[in-house]
């Protein structure tokens, strides 16, 4: 590897099996020289393999549910006294709806559920970085990344109230992300990656189509986990200290496809 974290402090939530982004950032980071944090919710921890993640990188683990302040404020001065000094970066690799996992109609959400998910899923992101900020526990040129999804910005019906959760997270990281950077130096960004075959990904009605219509929509294919780890890993260097507040798409030039000749094809098939 490229010691590009050598020496760096983080904080990674979301790490829930082997499959999930974060559990990818994380390997890819204790490779480069970083050490951290891992964080989920109980529940979570529950059903992952997180212990096997922190024994691999000779990380701590400690549980934090991100709707409670007073869990983010034991989970961040804990990071500092466990890693020995401020914070360099940190990831929000968090997501969860009720509606989708219950299979509720857009049209027809449960406005309880719909809150409990904005709140994981998005408030959340400002919570992070409000005690973040008001502890000064970010090191200067430090680095925040959000995992977000192009249902932020254009229609895909099934992914239904995490479109706007995922809004709402991008705008959190412009918002927060100026007042971070002109007080402390610390840059935040939002990655929007292609369709990942996570445990959450695959909850979504229709994923496998899917990711099969954006591998052949994109000139590159879709990006993996993996790649996104790499990819998450240069905004945590010190390579990328003047990139911040910007929405980043990583998914093989999809976002910028009207439509492709293989897709093409598969109507003029039908004809």
């Amino acid at each position: 590897m490229y010691n590009l974290l050598k020496g760096k402090r983080g904080i990674i939530f979301g790490a829930l099996d082997s499959n999930s982004i974060a559990w990818k950032v994380a390997e890819s980071a204790h490779a480069e020289g970083a050490t951290f944090v891992l964080t989920n919710a109980p529940i979570a921890m529950r059903m992952g393999e997180i212990n096997e993640l922190a024994e691999k990188t000779g990380s701590e683990i400690i549980p934090a549910d991100v709707t409670k302040l007073e869990d983010i404020e034991n989970l961040i001065e804990k990071s500092v006294e466990i890693l020995g000094g401020k914070i360099d970066f940190v990831l929000h690799s968090i997501g969860m709806s009720v509606n989708v996992r219950k299979k509720i109609h857009y049209t027809d959400n449960n406005y309880d559920f719909t809150h409990k998910g904005f709140d994981i899923s998005a408030l959340s992101f400002h919570k992070v970085m409000q005690v973040l900020y008001k502890k000064d526990a970010m090191a200067e040129w430090g680095s925040i990344v959000a995992l977000t999804y192009m249902a932020a910005q254009r229609v895909f019906p099934d992914y239904n109230d995490m479109a706007d959760n995922k809004a709402y997270l991008e705008s959190i990281a412009r918002s927060f992300g100026y007042f971070f950077g002109r007080d402390h130096k610390v840059r935040v960004n939002t990655i929007s990656q292609s369709p990942t075959a996570t445990t959450a990904g695959n909850g979504v009605k229709g994923f496998s189509g899917f990711i099969n219509y954006a591998e052949k929509m994109s000139p590159l294919g879709n990006a993996t986990a993996q790649e996104c780890a790499d990819y998450t890993i240069t905004l945590f260097s010190d390579l990328t200290r003047k990139v911040t507040l910007q929405n980043l798409f990583h998914d093989g030039g999809f976002s910028n496809m009207g439509v492709s000749n293989e897709i093409m094809a598969a109507f003029e098939d039908q004809e």
